[in-house]
Formats: C-alpha cells, sequence, structure tokens
C-alpha cells in the first residue's frame, strides 16, 4: 500500500498530542489541513483511527496500534536528521538512558571523562527504570543505554555489551543491630521489614525471583524508586533495605550489611545499543570511555 508520508505524520503529532490544533501548530499548518490528513488516512487504511469528541480525541484500539509502529520510526527520521547536522558540527550529541542509580554511582566518571575530551558534545540523560531504558532504546528515544541485567525488556536486535558485576545487599542501620555477624535464612529475613525497590524495576523482579525459588512469598513493608532514600530509611530504623552493593555507603555512616545463609547471584551493568542504527561519532567515542568497549566493534 503506497501511503503518503506526510500522512503518518499527521497522524503521529495528532495521536501523540491528542489534539488537532495543537498538531497543527507543531506542523505550521491548518487544523483543517491536520483534519483532512487525518480521514485520508482513515479512508485509506479502512480504519477509524480516533474517537473525536467536543471536550477530547482519543485514540481508537487500531489506532493505538499504528502508533506503536509509526513511533519508533518518526523517531528514527529524528535521529537520522540530527546526524547529518552533527556531521557539519565538531560537537554532536549523544542520548543516553540510564537509572538515577547507574548514573550516580556508575556513569558520573564516563560523562566526566567524556565532557573533558568532547566538550562541545550535547550530552542529554534520561532518568528511568531499566526495563523504561529499554523501551526508549526500542524506540528510539535514545542513543544507548547502561542498564542492570538480567533485563527481560532487552529484547534482538540489540549490541549488549557487559561493563561491571556486581552483587546486591541486604542492608540495616542501628536499629538492627543485633544482627551484626548474624547469618540470616531468607525465611527468617521474612520477619523483619523488607524495603525495596517498586516492582516495576529489573531489581524488584530479581529479588522476587530469587525468594520464589525457595518457594517464599516476598511482600515489602516499602517500595520505593530511590536506592539513595532506601539507604536512609535503613538508616534510621524502618527497616531492612535491599540495594545493589556498588552504592552501599561506608559502614561509619551508621549502616551495615545483613548477611544471609542463601547466596544472591551476581548481577551485571550492560550498555545497549542498537545494531540496525548507525552510530554517530559523539556515540562511537563515548562508547570508547569504557575499557570494555571494543573500539572496532563500536
Amino acid at each position: 500500500m503506497d501511503i503518503n508520508y506526510e500522512l503518518y505524520k499527521v497522524f503521529y503529532y495528532v495521536a501523540t498530542t491528542l489534539s488537532f490544533s495543537e498538531a497543527s501548530k507543531q506542523l505550521y499548518i491548518s487544523q483543517s489541513a491536520v483534519s483532512q490528513s487525518v480521514k485520508s488516512l482513515e479512508k485509506k487504511l479502512n480504519q477509524v483511527l480516533f474517537i473525536r469528541s467536543t471536550k477530547k480525541v482519543q485514540l481508537t484500539p487500531e489506532g493505538e496500534i499504528l502508533l506503536r509502529h509509526i513511533e519508533p520510526a518518526v523517531n528514527l527520521i529524528k535521529r537520522g536528521e540530527s546526524q547529518i547536522l552533527e556531521s557539519a558540527s565538531t560537537g554532536g550529541q549523544i542520548r543516553i538512558g540510564a537509572s538515577d542509580t547507574i548514573c550516580r554511582y556508575f556513569l558520573v566518571p564516563y560523562l566526566e571523562r567524556f565532557h573533558r575530551d568532547f566538550p562541545n558534545a550535547h550530552i542529554k540523560v534520561t532518568n528511568a527504570t531499566s526495563v523504561q531504558c529499554a523501551e526508549l532504546l526500542q524506540n528510539g528515544q535514545v542513543d544507548l543505554i547502561v542498564s542492570n541485567f538480567p533485563n527481560p525488556s532487552l529484547g534482538s536486535g540489540l549490541t549488549v555489551r557487559k561493563l561491571k558485576t556486581f552483587h546486591d545487599v541486604f542492608i540495616a542501620g542501628a536499629a538492627y543491630s543485633e544482627l551484626k555477624g548474624k547469618i540470616l535464612t531468607f525465611q527468617e529475613l521474612l520477619r523483619y521489614p523488607i524495603m525495596m525497590l517498586d516492582r516495576k524495576s529489573t531489581t524488584s523482579e530479581f529479588l522476587h525471583s530469587q525468594f520464589q525459588r525457595y518457594q517464599l512469598d516476598l511482600v515489602p513493608e516499602i517500595e520505593l524508586s530511590s536506592n539513595d532514600l532506601l539507604t536512609d530509611l535503613a538508616r534510621i530504623g524502618l527497616g531492612i533495605a535491599f540495594i545493589p552493593d556498588y552504592c552501599v555507603p561506608d559502614s561509619s555512616q551508621g549502616i551495615f550489611t545483613v548477611k544471609t545463609r542463601e547466596t544472591l547471584p551476581e548481577r551485571e551493568l550492560v550498555l545497549a545499543y542498537s545494531r540496525h542504527v548507525p552510530l554517530s561519532h559523539a556515540v562511537r567515542e563515548f562508547i570508547r570511555c569504557f575499557p570494555e568497549a571494543s573500539p572496532d566493534e563500536a
């Protein structure tokens, strides 16, 4: 089926703004032209894509399906345009997706090194969970991500490269000082309030799966989106927190590690990017900041 790209472009702006008037402003065309384009696309596809009312615009199920395919394509085109423009400049742009914890405790020195070597490059960092970062990468909204692994959202078509291994640990504050030096089973650990990242995170999925291995149902007392806040709450005695070992504070800060009899498997930090989208000069140079990344492959 031969359909003009401009029709899909208009559809994308209406679908993402859910407003014909806002789409017309962003496209610099009249609202009637937007409406006619949408009607033309619906006629060619023989599908209703929007539910129109006086108060709001909604996508139909068919419209939602189409948007899932159109959005990555539009982002790829935007990315291609930015790389063409970048080739005429000395700086370039790099878009990185990573969680707040990974940014703070792992990425900062690499970002510092890259900025020192390429001061004119524009760096955009999007903070999201590792699961959300994988979705951003699949949709072409970022050039690369640094993610916890295993990550079930990292699908095919990606180059995934290991950067670091780590272990997750349980930490507690002075309120649980009687646990220092003791080794608890998972069953015994469940007697205490457990604090962890929310269920949408790979860390939460990982810990739940480890308890399920022993037919134990983990019901956390507190779920948050920040490892730093989990550490703060552990310090003041609200419970035992589960965090990666690379962001455990010094023991002098009132925190200690609670040991468990069951061994938790190690996890990895990985760098991932698309195999099918050419890497810009800036992205290639950023990957070279990691000793584990081969210049021949990046």
